[in-house]
């Protein structure tokens, strides 16, 4: 069988693809002139691919009081949880049996019957390996805005630091990000576009009241959905330069870390939901009747990254596909060099039914 390098996203898995140097057409996702592998030739992913299949544990070996909610289909897994293909679960099926064919035929249920980790039902694992140990991400959620603020035992740092260092990212100096702020016809002054003062520093998502911490965007278009911007609002946008190299975390990487990447394949995988909690739950967006218990959770995240050094977050806009948001705890790392006001002449809704 034959697929190419479009037919993965995993980065791995594309390079491995392209280190063969052999192009053609790709007889899976039917793309034209792409580097391709031949499941009947080629076997540099065999081995690749049954590292991460003794993970799993098909329903006959499982214990009889397994969770059935902890069991999935293969293609699901490889789909859904681990999002290694680009191409949709049917074909997944198809290309994978190829792929590992003896593992195939010597192991079929792994490839057509429910499948699961037996670590993730295991506490003592869990409890050591886990980064919210034997809790689920909504049970430490619970914990630091009804119980425990301040000392919370439910998250293994060091796993989360772990995680944390396998998406260090590093912005060189000189780097140019945006900051908007809505404001009068006249505008702001470039004194006025920074970061709030301590005494005036409301609670974030990654700050604390009376933190203070610079949140800039990508592009000028971001920061107008970051603001909820309004028709006829007069916005000021300022243009902010970096002073110095530094690394962030990057939360849109956290959950596309994939599983080929070092880390070890059973703690990744049961640690795979809770880093797209993670990620999802920084860049959630924020609405007006959203309290200060609320920005706990990203809190105590981002204070545990400070900690470490890191002198910021990146994660994505939910308010602009296109564009990225970095939170910096200190803002002084970045200097307001321009600023320009804006008349928004018109916005763009976009909303879906919660209920049919």
């Amino acid at each position: 069988m034959i697929c190419c390098n479009r037919c993965f996203k995993d980065v791995e898995i594309k390079a491995i693809i392209k280190s063969l140097n052999v192009t053609g057409d790709c007889k899976t996702c039917n793309g034209k002139n792409v580097y391709i592998y031949d499941t009947t030739i080629h076997g540099q992913l065999v081995d690749v691919f049954n590292e991460l299949l003794e993970v799993y544990l098909p329903t006959n070996h499982l214990p009889d009081d397994y969770p059935r909610e902890k069991m999935n289909l293969l293609k699901d897994e490889l789909y859904e949880k681990w999002g290694i293909f680009n191409i949709d679960k049917e074909k997944i099926y198809t290309l994978i049996t190829n792929i590992c064919y003896e593992k195939y035929n010597e192991y079929p249920e792994i490839f057509d019957s429910p499948i699961s980790i037996m670590k993730l039902n295991d506490n003592e694992y869990l409890q050591g390996n886990s980064i919210t140990k034997t809790h689920s991400w909504e049970h430490f959620v619970k914990e630091i805005q009804t119980n425990n603020r301040f000392h919370t035992d439910y998250i293994n740092t060091n796993v989360l630091d772990m995680f944390c260092g396998n998406v260090k990212k590093t912005y060189k100096g000189g780097t140019i990000l945006y900051r908007a702020r809505i404001s009068t016809e006249d505008g702001f002054t470039i004194s006025e576009m920074g970061a709030p003062p301590s005494n005036k520093a409301s609670d974030g998502r990654a700050n604390p009241l009376g933190i203070s911490c610079l949140y800039l965007a990508s592009d000028r278009e971001t920061t107008l959905h970051e603001i909820k911007a309004g028709a006829y609002d007069y916005v000021t946008i300022g243009e902010f330069e970096l002073q110095e190299d530094i690394d962030v975390i990057d939360f849109i990487a956290l959950d596309k870390i994939g599983p080929f990447s070092g880390i070890d394949m059973t703690l990744h995988a049961i640690n795979k939901e809770n880093t797209q909690k993670i990620g999802n739950e920084i860049a959630k967006p924020l609405r007006r009747n959203d309290g200060p218990l609320d920005y706990l959770p990203t809190q105590y995240i981002t204070d545990f990254i400070k900690s470490k050094g890191y002198k910021g977050i990146k994660y994505k806009s939910t308010m602009n596909k296109d564009g990225y948001n970095l939170a910096i705890f200190n803002p002084g790392l970045f200097q307001c060099r321009d600023i320009c006001v804006y008349d928004v002449r018109g916005i763009k809704y976009d909303s879906v039914p919660l209920y049919d």
